[in-house]
């Protein structure tokens, strides 16, 4: 039951972080998976992304359309990092003068 409670406590923490490390231009995610969560700031370019479209989709199955608070996407953090590790990469080339 402890261990119930830290995990709420927590995650209520996740939840109601300042909103202050969510510069203009980007938004904030939780990925959540099997009791493993980590929240990512991400720049609204992300939003194009078929692998991220992909997990809006399963947010809004998963979740439904109105969610309360942060976007939740129902996937594991690892996942979430792989794609945007990709997409910067792919946005670094883009802009890269060489």
């Amino acid at each position: 039951m402890a261990m119930f409670k830290n995990a709420a406590r927590n995650f209520h923490k996740k939840l109601t972080r300042s909103r202050e490390d969510v510069k203009e231009g980007h938004f904030a995610v939780l990925a959540m998976h099997e009791g493993y969560s980590k929240r990512f700031v991400v720049p609204l370019s992300y939003l194009s992304h078929p692998a991220f479209i992909r997990l809006l989709e399963e947010a809004e199955e998963e979740y439904g359309f109105y969610q309360q608070s942060i976007l939740t996407v129902p996937c594991h953090p690892s996942e979430l990092e792989n794609i945007l590790a990709g997409q910067w990469k792919k946005e670094r080339r883009i802009s890269s003068p060489w």
